[in-house]
């Protein structure tokens, strides 16, 4: 069984020993695996999904985002960085590209990767892919009609309040790494 190394010290691996697919649907999937430790065995259900980009875009002014409702969380409105999913076989940065001009009608000039993460490793694979953009240029936007997108342009120096305000996990790993940038000078 692979170990992982965190820091030096060596954590207990795990091997899967069996999948099944159990859903299927238009974003994600769910599967039963079945998982031997070292001390045993433990079955769980994971939520497959193709991978997801959030874009921190920012002009050195004002700070870019969106709100929109989200009624898996009953959110009528939940403030967030501009994101969606990745299509089929899509570059991460490709989707950053096109969602930036959906959502907000704009593209930059300059993009950077600020992390990859995992939105919630507990029962799904989603992997989170973090972008700054700068160097804004007007572009069309077109967001999907089954969306319902207001955008909204944050004063930079609102950026603490912003922060505190936040619900959105993928919003707050943005807006702490620009903030974290923004300190380093």
């Amino acid at each position: 069984m692979p170990a992982a190394r965190f820091w030096g010290v060596s954590c207990v691996g795990f091997e899967r020993v069996d999948s099944e697919q159990v859903f299927e649907g238009k974003m994600i999937a769910l599967r039963r695996d079945r998982f031997r430790h070292e001390d045993g065995e433990v079955t769980r259900e994971i939520v497959e999904h193709p991978g997801a980009v959030a874009v921190v875009a920012h002009d050195g002014h004002q700070l870019y985002m969106v709100s929109q409702p989200r009624e898996a969380a009953n959110e009528q409105s939940l403030l967030e960085l501009p994101a969606g999913k990745l299509e089929q076989r899509e570059d991460p940065l490709a989707t950053a590209k096109r969602e930036l001009a959906e959502e907000i009608g704009k593209a930059a000039m300059t993009w950077e990767p600020l992390t990859t993460c995992y939105s919630s490793p507990g029962f799904t694979d989603e992997e989170l892919h973090v972008y700054l953009a700068t160097d804004l240029t007007d572009t069309e936007a077109n967001a999907s009609e089954n969306e319902r997108i207001e955008i909204y342009a944050i004063p930079l120096s609102d950026l603490d309040r912003t922060i505190e305000e936040v619900r959105d996990a993928k919003t707050l790993i943005g807006l702490l790494f620009l903030k974290n940038r923004l300190l380093q000078g």
